[in-house]
């Protein structure tokens, strides 16, 4: 093969890689703006939830109250379960420290009467995200377990020239949820907006 030949050939084959980068840019904007979606403000309590979810890593600390031997102190494993003295493993990873509560109080009376049991996450694992579109920086960060919308922007730079500010989306991993954000509410600390918390897994989509 000629060496014009060969320059033919790689311009072709870039040009392919080109397209198909251009491609994929597109169909993440479509998805971004064409998906069904809820405005945060609307989700309704406890449909998704702004409490922090435990991750594998987490140190975690479970109390019965007068009752020491049924306590624990220790790590969730990399199977986001915890082993608790009485009931054996348990599924936390995933779950809010509520909802753990709730099943190990439901759990723990077959051994003793009214049993009061507190859930306390005493040291955190990052959260992993990803921040696409229209940022100075797209890519995945890690970031604060108490972070929020406006904290997963900041770590990548913030906004570009052309970013639609109106036009904010989380897409939760596992539900599939897309949950949309307005940057003045952000910014403002409005209901919801500002306190929901990012979790691992969470990809943000500015239009």
């Amino acid at each position: 093969m000629t060496h014009e030949a060969d320059c033919q050939t790689f311009r072709r084959d870039g040009l392919r890689r080109c397209a198909l980068v251009a491609l994929l840019v597109a169909a993440t904007s479509a998805c971004a703006s064409r998906g069904s979606y809820v405005w945060v403000q609307e989700i309704p309590p406890g449909d998704v939830g702004n409490d922090y979810v435990i991750s594998p890593g987490d140190l975690v600390a479970v109390r019965v109250f007068n009752q020491d031997s049924m306590s624990t102190h220790a790590r969730v494993r990399s199977d986001g379960k915890l082993a608790v003295p009485f009931l054996g493993d348990v599924e936390v990873g995933g779950r809010s420290p509520a909802e753990v509560r709730r099943e190990l109080e439901r759990r723990f009376k077959e051994y003793v009467v009214s049993p009061a049991v507190t859930v306390t996450v005493e040291e955190s694992q990052p959260t992993s995200i990803a921040v696409l579109g229209e940022v100075a920086r797209p890519g995945n960060y890690t970031v604060d377990g108490s972070s929020g919308v406006l904290q997963a922007l900041a770590a990548s730079g913030g906004f570009t020239d052309f970013a639609s500010r109106s036009s904010i989306f989380v897409v939760r991993r596992g539900s599939g949820q897309r949950i949309r954000f307005d940057f003045g509410s952000l910014s403002r600390g409005d209901g919801r907006a500002s306190s929901f918390r990012v979790r691992t897994g969470d990809v943000v989509i500015v239009e």
